[in-house]
């Protein structure tokens, strides 16, 4: 097998085993650690700390140990936040999310930093274009990647639904469900009761041992990888310009007007986890409905993520950003008409379906254009990603309890709009910097807008 190839595939399935865990847990906060709002304020800490953590380590630790043993670290930090959901309460799930987010930054960073390196070494040998390359290897890493929310929620699903109660749920608890829910009482008691701890150690246990695999798999196969643009500037940086690349990467007019679009994703995810599977799903079907419902989107993603990889050669990844705003506002226009019904069972999956189209864009056409717009930065590039992804995660997190659902759909919404305005600005960027010739061509000849911070 050829070796970037082999690479990819390792880092893609120790990601599918890390966030096998991860994501099932995720899923499930809002509405398996809801008393006094627990759940939903671990999350809300692990994206506070991931955006701390995006702001400084990730340059440093990457440039220091090297992508391969930045990602086998960053992975223990998750493998920490499972083993604080053996036991949740404010004294073990506070710090634990803690320690994840402080990982999380420097493990996505490495990883979009390796998959942009293996594919530039490949597209030189190759005699390829980078560009293409780097798009199929991030939508091979997706393909496997967004599996992880399939077999995470397929496990919660199979193991709470030995204790989940059955019956018929009254009228009065489904005018609780949907965008006007009643913040009082979001979930009726009936469907949303906490599993037996049994259970939860059941879950619990088995999502550590996969998190557990994937540090090892990472450790034993993956080849540590250089480019001698790193190792160059390695040599020529400062302690404190490496500390600070992230912020002095935001001297970039791009970097700038793409951070409406990357909020967005932590938006759009957060409302989909937090929200959905708690005020529509958990209400009115139950919680061991909400790990199917999830599969759902999951599946869907894994599959749209390796066609958008393969198809924006030929279509481009404005057309795919366009496609993923139609959708998303589709899905969010519903969601506010919407009144969730058991009856209408079909609809529970529907939405996250679509939404799972949509959100294949964002994921892997986004990474992609870091990687092409910032060839020069990558870390910084990729910090600053998980910076201001995170930012939109505490927010959404952050105001979760406080604000009807109906509101947040409006504000995901209106960051939509916000997302697409400038993320058209930085395409006449580029293509009022390069008329007739690519821009990946421009930046690579020291065009205008290849902007590489001298450290």
């Amino acid at each position: 097998m050829e070796r970037n190839l082999k690479n990819v595939l390792v880092i893609s399935f120790g990601f599918l085993l890390l966030f096998t865990a991860y994501s099932g847990l995720q899923s499930l906060q809002s509405s398996l650690n809801a008393e006094e709002g627990l759940g939903v304020a671990s999350l809300s800490v692990l994206y506070a700390a991931l955006t701390l953590s995006s702001m400084f380590l990730p340059p440093i630790i990457i440039k220091k140990v090297g992508c391969k043993w930045t990602i086998a670290v960053s992975m223990c930090c998750y493998v920490a936040y499972s083993l604080g959901n053996f036991y949740a309460s404010w004294y073990t799930l506070i710090p634990t999310s803690m320690i994840l987010g402080l990982g999380g930054a420097p493990l996505w960073s490495a990883k979009c930093t390796y998959l942009t390196i293996a594919g530039t070494l490949y597209a030189e040998k190759a005699g390829k274009s980078a560009k293409d390359i780097i798009s199929q290897y991030f939508g091979i890493f997706f393909l496997v990647f967004q599996t992880a929310g399939v077999w995470g929620n397929l496990i919660s699903s199979l193991i709470l639904s030995q204790s989940s109660n059955q019956g018929e749920i009254s009228e009065e608890d489904l005018e609780c469900c949907g965008a006007y829910d009643c913040l009082t009482d979001t979930t009726n008691s009936t469907w949303s009761e906490r599993p037996s701890d049994s259970l939860i150690y059941t879950l619990v246990g088995v999502y550590t041992a996969s998190g557990v695999l994937a540090v090892l798999l990472v450790i034993i196969f993956l080849d540590q990888i250089k480019s001698d643009q790193v190792e160059t500037e390695k040599e020529k940086t400062s302690f404190w310009s490496t500390f600070l690349a992230t912020f002095h990467h935001l001297k970039d007019k791009r970097q700038c007007l793409l951070i409406p679009l990357t909020m967005y994703s932590g938006f759009e995810q957060a409302f989909l986890s937090g929200d959905f599977s708690k005020s529509f799903v958990t209400c009115a079907l139950g919680i061991h409905y909400v790990g199917y419902v999830m599969i759902c989107f999951a599946g869907i993603n894994s599959l749209c993520s390796l066609l958008f990889g393969k198809i924006s050669q030929f279509t481009g990844r404005k057309l795919l950003f366009a496609l993923a705003a139609v959708l998303n506002t589709s899905c969010i226009i519903t969601v506010l008409l919407w009144k969730p019904d058991p009856k209408q069972f079909a609809v529970f999956f529907v939405i996250p379906g679509l939404w799972g189209v949509s959100d294949a864009a964002w994921q892997t056409q986004t990474n992609a254009l870091y990687g092409i717009l910032f060839e020069k930065n990558k870390e910084a590039a990729f910090a600053n990603y998980r910076l201001w992804e995170s930012i939109g995660f505490v927010i959404a997190f952050a105001y979760s309890t406080k604000l009807q659902v109906y509101i947040k759909a409006y504000i995901v919404l209106s960051v939509l709009v916000l997302s697409m305005v400038t993320y058209g600005a930085v395409e006449y960027l580029e293509a009022k910097s390069s008329p007739g010739t690519p821009a990946a061509t421009k930046k690579e000849n020291g065009g205008p807008h290849s902007q590489e911070t001298h450290m």
